[in-house]
């Protein structure tokens, strides 16, 4: 096992609690994704000896080759990059969640094409919440319809939102903006969905999502260094 990977987790784990006391949050409330994209295989082994189950990949071709290669290991795989028509029968077949679903024709794709033999496949509604003009995401407006019908689809199981805001800042505009989140998250369940994970918060701010109600960070430079 790479001790820099393991210390590196270690360290990131550590934050995630203090990051939790600090607004009265139980740890266990914040899942950890490891963002593995552009790494071998021997670095997501590396992160799964030191007790890491969950990875995330942006890119597809890339994260289904790695699947095949470490399928042997008990890992639950993120698919948290775009996902293109001609892409979504290879999510569908490897991944277990998909956090990047921005508009409803690439969910009923997942969904007919999601094989008979796995679970639903857990997913998440990219919103772009800062407005950003060239960013994936449904604009905030549209969030609420979009969810309704992802919901209804047979193979899909709508989970909550994820969110990949531009860099703030400061501290404050960046919670402003995960709180713009937290709120769109909010009125799904007072909508009457079901849902319960709010997907955001990477290496850089981290702290910020999570005071504002993240269950999900998504941290790829931190445990295994930059790319």
């Amino acid at each position: 096992m790479s001790t820099s990977v393991s210390t590196h987790l270690e360290k990131v784990r550590k934050r995630i609690k203090l990051a939790c006391e600090a607004v009265d949050r139980d740890a266990n409330a914040v899942k950890l994704l490891a963002v593995s994209k552009t790494m071998p295989a021997q670095a997501v082994q590396d992160a799964y000896a030191a007790g890491q189950l969950a990875f995330g990949e942006n890119y597809i071709q890339e994260g289904v080759e790695k699947i095949a290669l470490l399928a042997h290991l008990p890992l639950e795989w993120h698919c948290i990059g775009p996902v293109q028509s001609n892409k979504t029968k290879l999510v569908a077949e490897n991944f277990a969640w998909v956090h990047s679903i921005d508009r409803l024709k690439i969910a009923e794709r997942l969904s007919a094409q999601r094989p008979g033999n796995l679970p639903p496949l857990q997913v998440c509604l990219q919103v772009n919440v800062d407005g950003g003009n060239n960013k994936s995401g449904v604009e905030s407006q549209e969030l609420l319809a979009l969810a309704h019908a992802v919901a209804k689809l047979p193979h899909l199981h709508l989970r909550g939102i994820m969110t990949i805001p531009e860099p703030a800042p400061n501290e404050a505009a960046t919670r402003a903006v995960h709180h713009q989140a937290k709120l769109l998250f909010e009125s799904l369940k007072n909508a009457g969905l079901n849902v319960d994970t709010l997907s955001m918060g990477m290496t850089a701010d981290l702290e910020a999502a999570i005071a504002e109600g993240s269950t999900c960070v998504r941290v790829g430079t931190a445990i295994f260094g930059q790319r």
